[in-house]
């Protein structure tokens, strides 16, 4: 006789993040399954409650905060010895007072590049790779506005960043099938280069031969590739192109670390494609296993709007290098 399915446990979790980009983690009091493990805070969801109203309770419950405001994230299963649970992960940028221990747990601030303490609950491990990415991807279009002028355009959007940001890095995602194979690759040689001195990261599209990617920070697949694909490749950063709620399924069963999903308005790069509206795009990402980087038609001016989609951020192409 087959073993009844588990019951899942559905848990809001609050990723609340200071205007420095510090994040609050707390930790398990004794008592709780996983004591003294480090936590987002969070709770489990009362019958007939939103995911939004459970974590503004939690939030006010154990941490003293009004007024929280929250945005959707990523959705993610976790099979624990003592439960399975679906953790409803949400961004909380604005709230009202300040952090208090109601239930007598540790609390920390810490930059989402420096999160020094442990252990950590086994669930919490992924959101922190997520923080690590930046709000907008930036994709190249070299072909398109001429290899000087992109790369001039590269190295503008680069200093930009380096005086808003100390700590930021780009993540740039190098994309040139219409260049011709020996052009590519001295363009790639620079690039590649350029990131031994400059806050740069940067992935390679799988419409390229796959040594590139390896040769930096990781790969882009696209939708057929990612559909293709049996294990996740190397690489620090895998990210995928989807279309659909499949695509995003395939995407966190292959363990890629982000996704691409549009367009959100009609482009060049997407003839005949009407484009899905910021509605569309919140019902396609729905409970997306992986962040989700908002495409087609938009620039980092669109971020607030792509958020509260669900989107993690905007990928821009032809917006990211206007001067």
């Amino acid at each position: 006789m087959a073993e009844p399915a588990p019951r899942i446990v559905d848990v809001a979790v609050g990723v609340v993040l200071r205007d420095d980009g510090a994040v609050l983690i707390g930790q398990r009091v004794p008592g709780k399954p996983y004591a003294g493990w480090w936590e987002f805070p969070g709770g489990k969801l009362e019958a007939g409650e939103s995911v939004a109203d459970a974590l503004a309770r939690e939030l006010h419950e154990e941490l003293g905060l009004d007024a929280v405001e929250s945005e959707p994230w990523v959705v993610r299963g976790h099979a624990y010895p003592h439960a399975t649970v679906r953790l409803f992960f949400r961004r909380v940028r604005r709230w009202r007072g300040e952090p208090q221990s109601r239930e007598g747990q540790a609390l920390v601030w810490r930059p989402a590049d420096a999160i020094d303490v442990a252990p950590l609950l086994p669930a919490a491990i992924a959101p922190i790779g997520w923080l690590r990415l930046p709000a907008t991807y930036r994709i190249s279009c070299a072909a398109e506005l001429g290899v000087a002028a992109w790369e001039a355009a590269l190295h503008r959007e680069l200093d930009a960043l380096a005086a808003a940001s100390p700590r930021g890095a780009m993540l740039l995602q190098l994309r040139e099938p219409a260049l011709p194979p020996a052009e590519f690759e001295r363009l790639f040689a620079r690039v590649r280069a350029l990131r031994e001195t400059r806050p740069l990261q940067v992935v390679v599209s799988s419409r390229h031969p796959a040594s590139f990617a390896r040769a930096v920070d990781g790969v882009h697949l696209t939708g057929r590739d990612l559909l293709a694909a049996r294990e996740r490749p190397r690489g620090r950063w895998v990210g995928a192109s989807c279309h659909d709620r499949d695509g995003l399924e395939a995407a966190g069963a292959l363990g890629c670390d982000f996704a691409t999903m549009g367009p959100v308005r009609p482009t060049a790069s997407h003839p005949g494609a009407p484009g899905i509206g910021f509605d569309g795009l919140a019902a396609a990402i729905g409970t997306t296993p992986v962040p989700v980087y908002a495409l087609g038609g938009l620039a980092p001016a669109d971020l607030e709007r792509a958020r509260a989609a669900g989107a993690h951020g905007v990928a821009a192409m032809r917006a990211a290098w206007r001067a």
